[in-house]
């Protein structure tokens, strides 16, 4: 399943597209489409009645016969029992039940079809049955108990979903050019000046994603030393385990939702118990190759530049990654405790903290000048070896260490050590809070806001204090809701 778009689409008359700028269907084609699934809804039925009555007839071959003896066009006799006089006449009936049956294959086709998922695409592995022997199946559904999970077989997913057949088909199929997508693109900008893609999926779509997040994805065993996106960990949570430690070590994973391809999560779901075909399923519907848009003789074609990965919008996509690197989390906990680093990982951030000992093996308190060195070089290269070992790689350049006499900051928190009590240990940077004071400030004189400000921002940036500060954070809440009851006070944005 890669993205060879030279094998696909002709080289020349190509205009590549920003993500942007695909073109947005006329109310008109969104009528016909309308039409079009009506029809095609229609269709399905009439096959779905079809494949039961092939099922009561014994498979495809005794249906075909029975619907041609129906129509009185099945032929009983053999050629060479047939009088010298009867022989024209046998061959018209002959061709005629040749083409009749024809017909028929392809009414069967699609009921077929209706019924059965059969082909997911070019460079997809996936059969309708599964074939384990039962001492595999034993095994498998003793995973599967473990983390509550019951999927056994395409029909099933389908109903959980709420879909038909050929919609669960159609979701899944991978192509690498298609003409239209499931997905909605647009970049948002990076630190470092680049833009990052990002792949949100449509409605129908999400829906589904969402139903994996909280029917499967997040039932799987996840590290203790995970914090993003998971009930109760959070951004603070993450940067209170390192508050006030002597030096604080920062590691980023480069392209880190890139490098959890297609294999890797249909992989996951298998070792939680899912059976081949349902992992197979699950894995195409969360996950999608990064695609480049083209015009080409008038159409807009998305076609595929890599493998298929999680793409970053997908609702299942952090979810899946934090259950995929429990392997990754579980070496690199053990790394960091050997030597004596405190580690916790932030999606695609890893962080180590760690403090000299104060007493020595004899229980003695240690005097500053003789207390060991933070053995940093070691840990890099430790975590830069398990991370290839577990198919990712060390983003080398977003890689920090921060002393105690620097600012040292773990997901956008401050957790440099404190004197007083009273300040939070992870706290929000100096001059987000002095922004903030001052803009709400200028909104109580009358004064408007920056370009692009509105309340609602400021409002996010104080409850984003509040979370980590809720004194502080509940107080600036207070001044922009007077604010938002008062909006003559609180001055307007400068239009642009």
């Amino acid at each position: 399943m890669s993205g060879q778009s030279e094998k696909n689409v002709p080289a020349t008359g190509l205009v590549v597209l920003d993500p942007g700028q695909a073109v947005k269907p006329s109310a008109e084609l969104r009528e016909q489409r309308k039409a079009e699934r009506t029809a095609r809804a229609l269709e399905r039925d009439k096959a779905l009645q079809r494949w039961k009555a092939i099922e009561q007839a014994g498979g495809v071959p005794a249906w075909i016969n029975a619907e041609l003896r129906s129509q009185g066009l099945l032929v009983d006799e053999e050629g060479g029992a047939v009088a010298e006089g009867a022989k024209s006449s046998f061959k018209e009936r002959k061709k005629a039940e040749a083409e009749a049956r024809r017909g028929l294959v392809k009414l069967a086709r699609k009921a077929y079809l209706a019924t059965h998922i059969d082909f997911l695409g070019q460079g997809v592995f996936y059969r309708d049955e599964d074939d384990e022997t039962s001492r595999e199946k034993e095994a498998r559904l003793v995973r599967a108990r473990t983390n509550d999970l019951s999927l056994e077989s395409f029909n099933e997913l389908a109903k959980a979903l709420a879909v038909d057949v050929p919609t669960l088909r159609k979701l899944c199929f991978h192509r690498d050019v298609e003409s239209s997508s499931n997905y909605e693109f647009w970049t948002i900008a990076k630190r470092d000046g680049s833009r990052r893609t990002i792949s949100a999926p449509k409605p129908e779509l999400k829906r589904i994603q969402r139903w994996l997040l909280k029917n499967l994805v997040d039932k799987l065993p996840v590290h203790g030393a995970a914090h993003g996106f998971l009930r109760a960990r959070s951004i603070a949570s993450n940067a209170k385990a390192h508050a006030g430690a002597e030096l604080v070590v920062k590691i980023d994973v480069k392209d880190f939702f890139p490098t959890v391809t297609f294999r890797r999560v249909k992989g996951l779901f298998r070792s939680g118990g899912l059976p081949e075909s349902v992992a197979t399923l699950c894995a195409l519907l969360a996950t999608e190759p990064p695609r480049e848009l083209v015009q080409f003789r008038g159409k807009t074609l998305y076609v595929a530049q890599g493998a298929r990965s999680c793409p970053q919008g997908a609702p299942t996509s952090p979810a899946i990654t934090n259950a995929l690197c429990m392997r990754l989390d579980r070496r690199i906990s053990g790394l960091a405790r050997l030597l004596e680093f405190s580690y916790t990982r932030y999606a695609d951030d890893l962080t180590f903290s760690w403090n000299a000992p104060s007493v020595g093996p004899d229980g003695q308190p240690l005097p500053p000048h003789s207390r060991a060195a933070a053995p940093v070089g070691t840990l890099l290269r430790g975590v830069a070896q398990i991370l290839e070992a577990e198919g990712f790689r060390m983003h080398r350049k977003k890689t920090a260490v921060r002393r105690a006499g620097s600012s040292q900051r773990v997901t956008g928190l401050v957790v440099n050590k404190v004197a007083s009590p009273e300040v939070p240990p992870a706290r929000v940077p100096r001059e987000t809070v002095r922004r903030l004071r001052a803009a709400i400030h200028n909104r109580e004189q009358g004064k408007p806001g920056k370009d692009g400000e509105s309340l609602e921002q400021l409002q996010g940036m104080a409850a984003f204090i509040f979370m980590v500060d809720p004194k502080k954070g509940s107080a600036f809440l207070e001044r922009i809701k007077a604010l938002q009851a008062s909006p003559n006070a609180g001055g307007a944005a400068r239009s642009t």
